[in-house]
């Protein structure tokens, strides 16, 4: 079987709490300046086996997905917000030189607008989301926090809503 297994059924993501999501990306502005964006590509790359090589960073869960041809973006789970600011600014981190490398190609000029970078960050406070998944391996909001039985959270979007730690729903 390749990946995670199938859970039959109706589930839910077991999150408990804040949920901290980072959709980060890429745009390839110019596909035949390969040698501008291919290094950033493979730097997100080597940055997602870092963190997930030392869970004590935070990352929970990731998924690569594409938007367009020229356009790729992760979605990151993480354990919260001072996990995801310690990685950006960890002294011994992968994101610390390819972030200076890119900050030094700019402030001589030379980036020029082959690859465009990106991100958003949320806090989502607990109640303000809710999942559901449907014969699905663990995905999304599921691989980082778990994925449970759609009735310990509610069979209905506005009880999932509803669902706060400690109160049934």
């Amino acid at each position: 079987m390749f990946g995670n297994p199938v859970v039959a059924g109706r589930t839910t993501a077991g999150a408990e709490g804040d949920v901290v999501v980072l959709l980060i990306g890429v745009r390839v502005n110019h596909f035949w300046a390969v040698h501008h964006w291919l290094p950033v590509q493979l730097a997100m790359v080597r940055m997602l086996r870092e963190l997930r090589k030392d869970k004590s960073r935070g990352l929970l869960s990731a998924v690569l997905l594409t938007a367009s041809p020229r356009t790729y973006y992760v979605v990151q789970y993480w354990e919260s917000k001072e996990k995801l600011y310690g990685y950006a600014h960890a002294p011994d981190a992968f994101h610390r030189v390819a972030w200076a490398a890119l900050n030094r190609k700019q402030r001589k000029g030379k980036a020029r607008r082959h690859v465009g970078l990106w991100h958003e960050t949320y806090v989502v406070p607990e109640g303000a989301y809710e999942a559901i998944y449907m014969d699905m391996p663990a995905f999304g909001l599921a691989a980082a926090h778990g994925q449970v039985a759609v009735e310990r959270r509610g069979r209905s979007a506005k009880e999932r809503f509803a669902h706060r730690r400690g109160v049934s729903a």
